[in-house]
């Protein structure tokens, strides 16, 4: 069973990352959220194992970004 404060901080970093995906793609609230349950980063996002829950909404948008333009997650060299 998942921590209740894990959850609530997925739910906080899930609802950041669409309200960046309406303001910055004009996506509907209902666009936005299918664009972003259906990606491979909020996949890992609800997997506790990964810790992406930790991070901020950006960092996790960032993510998302990188998805949409690659057509899956890819790492980048820093």
């Amino acid at each position: 069973m998942v921590n209740p404060k894990i959850i609530v901080m997925m739910d906080y970093v899930t609802s950041s990352v669409i309200t960046c995906i309406m303001e910055n793609e004009s996506f509907s609230a209902s666009d936005a959220m299918k664009a972003f349950y259906n990606s491979q980063v909020f996949a890992r996002l609800c997997d506790v194992e990964t810790g992406l829950y930790r991070e901020s909404g950006g960092y996790v948008y960032d993510l998302y970004k990188i998805e949409k333009k690659h057509g899956h997650l890819v790492q980048l060299e820093i």
